[in-house]
C-alpha cells in the first residue's frame, strides 16, 4: 500500500503511522505535514529513517504543494488527519481553522480529483477523519449519535469540521470522488499535544501544579484509545465503502472529572506523601461548552467487523507510563 498522510506529525496522525508499518511493515508511506504547533517530528524520530517512510513539509492550504506531492509519489490512499482541533483556541483565533479545516480541505480535494482524473489508480480512497464534535451536544438521556444525526456544530472549531465533512461529501455526490468520512470520539494515549484534557492532567501531576477543570466537571465525553481509532481506520481503508461516513467510538462515557481523578489516583498510588486531588481546582466554564458526546459504532462494528480492544483504565495507565518516560520530550 502506497499511504499519503496528512498531519502525521500530529496525535493521531503519528500514532497511525506506528501502527501501520507495524501491521504492514513493506506498505509506503509518505506523510506531509506543516510542523505548526501541535506538530512534533519527536512522535516520528523511531521512525525517521524507515525505507517505508517518508517525510515532507508542506501546507495543505499550498496547491502547488499538494499537486506536486501527488504526482510525484502517486498514493493509492489519503488519509486526512490535518487539521486545527483545540476548541479553545477557535474560540479566540479562529482564521487558523477556517484555512485549515475549510480551505485546506477544499484544496485537497481539487488537486486529489484532477490526480486521479489524470493518473487514475486503481482502489484509490480518500479518508476524511473527523469528529463527534460536529453533532454538536446531548442531554444525559438523549440517544448516541448515529452517522444519520443532524449537524449541530457549538464552536468555530466542530463548525469548521461539519464544513469539511459537507465538502467531502459533495465531492462523492458531484463527482463520485471515492471519498469517506470518519466520526470519532475523543481519543487518548501517547503523542497527545498537552492542551488536551488527559496529557495537560499528567503533567500537571507531575509537576504538582493545578489542575483546572471547567465548570463542574460533570461534561461528559466517549473515550477511545487512539490505537483503536487508528485500527478502525485501517479497516475503513481496507474495506469501507466509498460515500459512507462511519462512526468510531469505544461506548466509554466518563465525566470529565472523574477522568482527571483517575489521574490523581494513580499519581496517589505512586506517592504516598503528597494528595494529589488537592491539585484540582474548578474553574469557569469553557464558552459554548458541549454537555456530553455519545457515539454510536455499530454501523463499523457490524459492516467491518471493528471492535474497541483497550480498556480505558488500562489504556490510561500505560498513557500516564509513556508519559512519565518521555517527560523532557512532552513538557
Amino acid at each position: 500500500m502506497k499511504i499519503l498522510v496528512t498531519g502525521g506529525a500530529g496525535f493521531i496522525g503519528s500514532n497511525f503511522i506506528h501502527l501501520v508499518l507495524s501491521k504492514h511493515p513493506k506498505s509506503n508511506i509518505i506523510n506531509i505535514d506543516n510542523l505548526t504547533y501541535a506538530g512534533n517530528k519527536l512522535n516520528l524520530t523511531e521512525i525517521e529513517n524507515c525505507n517505508s517512510y517518508t517525510f515532507e513539509k508542506g501546507d495543505i492550504c499550498n496547491k502547488n504543494f499538494i499537486s506536486m506531492i501527488l504526482s510525484k509519489y502517486q498514493p493509492e490512499f489519503i488519509i486526512n488527519f490535518a487539521a486545527e482541533t483545540h476548541v479553545d483556541n477557535s474560540i479566540t483565533h479562529q482564521t487558523p481553522f477556517l484555512n485549515t479545516n475549510i480551505l485546506g480541505v477544499s484544496n485537497l480535494l481539487e488537486s486529489s480529483l484532477e490526480y486521479i482524473k489524470i493518473n487514475k489508480p486503481s482502489n484509490f480512497k480518500f479518508i476524511h477523519v473527523s469528529t463527534d464534535e460536529v453533532y454538536g451536544s446531548l442531554d444525559a438521556k438523549q440517544d448516541s449519535f448515529t452517522e444519520d444525526s443532524i449537524y449541530k456544530p457549538s464552536s468555530v472549531y466542530s463548525a469548521s469540521k461539519a464544513s469539511s465533512d459537507h465538502l467531502v461529501y459533495s465531492y462523492f455526490r458531484t463527482h463520485l470522488f471515492p471519498a469517506i468520512v470518519t466520526n470519532c470520539s475523543n481519543n487518548y494515549g501517547p503523542r497527545q499535544h498537552q492542551e488536551k484534557l488527559i496529557p495537560k492532567t499528567i503533567l500537571s501531576c507531575i509537576n504538582k501544579e493545578q489542575i483546572s477543570v471547567y465548570g463542574t466537571g460533570k461534561n461528559i465525553r466517549d473515550w477511545i484509545h487512539v490505537d483503536d481509532h487508528n485500527n478502525a481506520l485501517i479497516k475503513i481503508m481496507e474495506n469501507g465503502n466509498c460515500g459512507e461516513k462511519y462512526n468510531i467510538g469505544a461506548s466509554c462515557e466518563l465525566e470529565n472529572i472523574y477522568v482527571v481523578k483517575e489521574i490523581c489516583e494513580y499519581f496517589n498510588n505512586q506517592d504516598k506523601n503528597f494528595d494529589y486531588m488537592n491539585l484540582i481546582t474548578m474553574t469557569e466554564d469553557r464558552k459554548g461548552h458541549d454537555f456530553r458526546y455519545s457515539i454510536n459504532q455499530s454501523k463499523i462494528e457490524n459492516e467491518l467487523g471493528f471492535k474497541s480492544e483497550i480498556k480505558f483504565k488500562e489504556g490510561l495507565s500505560a498513557t500516564i507510563k509513556w508519559y512519565i518516560s518521555r517527560l523532557k520530550d512532552y513538557s
